[in-house]
């Protein structure tokens, strides 16, 4: 499969739990900080979640 780089461009400050949760379990937590990850459905599903707070691209 296809390696995607995810980078967390907004806070998760004032946001619901659940979407905190997500962006921690994608290995984020500070704004700037990059992961790279597999692109699985899984881990699109979480992509999808958190769209608005995180940055993707083919890795």
């Amino acid at each position: 499969m296809a390696k995607i780089k995810i980078t967390q461009v907004k806070s998760t400050i004032k946001r619901p739990k659940d979407q905190k949760a997500t962006v921690a379990a994608l290995g984020l937590g500070r704004i700037s900080k990059s992961v790279i990850l597999e692109n699985t459905p899984q881990i699109a599903g979480m992509v999808n979640k958190v769209n608005h707070l995180v940055k993707v691209e083919e890795a």
